[in-house]
């Protein structure tokens, strides 16, 4: 894969905010970035079974609304709201953990749509290890692919982008991507010192260093 490191990350916006849900206290990752296709077909490459392992994972479940999904090898959940080609809202399970994850989907014109993310996460020790960072992170490299799959219409990104992360650029990625979500953390209210050592945290468990 060859990836414009610095302007893939600059093409994508972030934020950290904390707020309540469902009476609960949470943070909420977001991230979003806008994509050359229309929204019907950003629609189709994040909600069908025939294009998510294309630059994602393979999904099986019954994909509908009150249906659960699972993506091999990673978090499964319910579909809550389902309104095509605009708004999908899933819990997202994971290590014990119950999650959630909204998604939107916007026409900017006829040709490009945005993609805006909120991954809902609750105060637990795994956030304040990581902060936003381990969620981030993580959504960077998902949206990378996906971006890559639409650009380029390849079947097997999500493939490339497994050697890709291991490789120095793909390192690289993860640790630019890192110190833009301590950024935004400290963006959010967090102490610099202690998004620092999150960050740290983050980028050593991303690259195994």
């Amino acid at each position: 894969m060859q990836i414009d490191i610095g302007r893939q990350l600059g093409a994508v916006t972030r934020g950290v905010s904390a707020r309540e849900h469902e009476g609960k206290p949470v943070q909420v990752v977001m991230i979003a970035q806008t994509y050359s296709t229309p929204a019907e077909d950003l629609w189709e490459a994040i909600t069908t079974a025939d294009r998510l392992p294309r630059w994602l994972l393979p999904i099986t479940g019954d994909l509908r609304l009150g249906g659960r999904y699972q993506l091999q090898g990673n978090a499964g959940g319910k579909i809550l709201i389902c309104q095509p080609p605009k708004h999908l809202y899933v819990t997202w399970e994971y290590g014990g953990e119950i999650m959630w994850v909204d998604a939107r989907v916007e026409a900017v014109t006829p040709h490009s749509a945005r993609l805006t993310v909120e991954h809902i996460s609750p105060v637990n020790d795994h956030w304040k290890k990581f902060g936003p960072g381990a969620t981030g992170v993580g959504w960077d490299l998902m949206i990378l692919g996906l971006g890559t799959h639409l650009e380029t219409g390849s079947t097997t990104v999500s493939e490339e982008g497994m050697k890709w992360m291991m490789s120095e650029d793909g390192k690289s990625f993860v640790r630019q991507s890192s110190d833009l979500w301590r950024v935004a953390a400290i963006a959010g209210g967090a102490d610099p010192d202690a998004a620092k050592a999150a960050a740290d945290r983050t980028t050593a468990a991303f690259t195994g260093s």
